[in-house]
C-alpha cells in the first residue's frame, strides 16, 4: 500500500526540520530589524561609515563563524567527517538561537542538534560545549586584555597578559591531577558529572592545541573587528574600543541578556567602553551610543547573513 501525500508530509517536515527552522529564524530576524530600527535606517547609518569598511567587517565576522565550525568539526571528526556544510548550518542556527533567546537558553540547542544530525550522545555534546565555552570565555578576556596592554605599553602589562593567555595550557597539563583530586573530594553524584566533563576535554595535547588555537584566533578576530568598528564610528581610543567590544560580548552571556540583545548589548558596549576610559562628555556619549547600536546591528546582520549562506553550503547527512 502506497503512502498518500498527506501521510508523507509529517515525515518530510521532520527530515527538513533544521532547514525550515533556519528559514523561519531568518525571516523573523528580518522582520524584527525592520520593526525595531527599519532597514532604511540601517543602510543610512552604514553608508556614512563607508560600504568598504562595512563589507570588510562583515566578511571577517563571517570568517569567524567558519572557524568556529571547523573547531567543532575537528573536535568530533568521526561523527562530523565529510559533513562540514551541515555542521556550518547547525552552528549558525545555534548562534542565532543564542542571540534571540534570553538567559542563554539557546545553548540547549547545541547538544540537541548534534544528537539529531550526527547521533552524538547528549551528555558528551553538553560536556564538550561546556569545555568550549570555558575556552571562549578565556579567549574573550585575553582579547580584550590586548587593549589594556596596548594602552599601558609597559613590559609588565604584556607579561601579565602573557601569563593569563597561557593559563589554559597549564590547566590542561595538570588536568589529570586536578580531576583525580576532585573525584576524591566530590560526592558520588557529582562525580558522574565530572566524568562527563572529562569526556568533553580534548583527547590529547594535539587536539587541545588545535581547539585552543582556533578559539584564540576566532575571538581575537571578532573582538578586533568589533573594536575597530567602534573606534571608526564612535572615534574611541584603542582601550575603550576593546572595552566596548568586550562589554557587548559579555552582556550576551549574562542572565539579563534580552532577546536579540536589544538594549542589553549596546548597554554592555557603552559600559565596557566607559570602564576602559571612554570620554564621558555628552557629545562623546552620543557618538558612543550611536556606535554601540551600529555595532550591535553588525553582529545581528552578520549572523543573519551567515545563516542564510549556510543553507547553500549544507548537504543532507545520509546515515548508513
Amino acid at each position: 500500500m502506497k503512502n498518500s501525500p498527506v501521510a508523507s508530509r509529517p515525515a518530510w517536515i521532520i527530515r527538513n526540520a533544521m532547514t525550515l527552522a533556519t528559514v523561519a529564524i531568518i525571516l523573523l530576524y528580518a522582520l524584527f530589524i525592520q520593526w525595531v530600527w527599519g532597514w532604511e535606517t540601517v543602510i543610512s547609518l552604514w553608508a556614512a561609515a563607508g560600504w568598504g569598511s562595512a563589507l570588510l567587517a562583515m566578511l571577517l565576522l563571517l570568517a569567524t563563524y567558519v572557524l568556529r565550525t571547523w573547531r567543532i568539526y575537528d573536535y568530533f571528526p568521526r561523527e562530523t567527517g565529510g559533513h562540514f556544510g551541515v555542521l556550518l548550518r547547525l552552528v549558525q542556527v545555534h548562534n542565532l538561537l543564542n542571540i534571540m533567546l534570553p538567559f542563554r537558553t539557546g545553548e540547549a540547542s547545541f547538544p540537541l542538534l548534534m544528537k539529531r544530525e550526527f547521533g552524538l550522545p547528549l551528555a558528551r555534546g553538553t560536556a564538550a560545549l561546556f569545555v568550549m565555552r570555558l575556552f571562549d570565555l578565556h579567549a574573550l578576556l585575553a582579547a580584550a586584555g590586548t587593549g589594556l596592554a596596548l594602552q599601558d605599553g609597559r613590559p609588565w602589562a604584556w607579561a601579565l597578559w602573557l601569563v593569563f593567555l597561557l593559563l589554559p595550557a597549564a590547566a590542561f597539563g595538570m588536568r589529570r591531577h586536578a580531576l583525580s583530586m576532585l573525584t576524591r573530594l566530590l560526592p558520588r553524584k557529582a562525580q558522574a558529572l565530572l566524568h562527563e566533563v572529562e569526556a568533553g576535554l580534548p583527547a590529547d595535547a594535539s587536539a587541545f592545541m588545535r581547539a585552543w588555537g582556533a578559539t584564540l584566533i576566532n575571538w581575537f578576530t571578532k573582538i578586533a573587528v568589533l573594536a575597530w568598528v567602534l573606534g571608526l564610528l564612535g572615534h574611541l581610543p584603542v582601550a575603550a574600543s576593546f572595552g566596548g567590544a568586550l562589554g557587548g560580548e559579555l552582556s550576551s552571556v549574562l542572565p539579563v541578556h534580552a532577546p536579540a540583545g536589544v538594549g542589553t548589548y549596546p548597554a554592555g558596549i557603552t559600559a565596557g567602553a566607559l570602564a576602559f576610559g571612554a570620554d564621558t562628555a555628552k557629545p562623546a556619549l552620543d557618538a558612543l551610543a550611536q556606535a554601540a547600536v551600529n555595532t550591535h546591528l553588525l553582529v545581528i546582520v552578520s549572523s543573519l547573513a551567515g545563516t542564510a549562506l549556510s543553507l547553500f553550503a549544507a548537504r543532507r547527512r545520509v546515515r548508513g
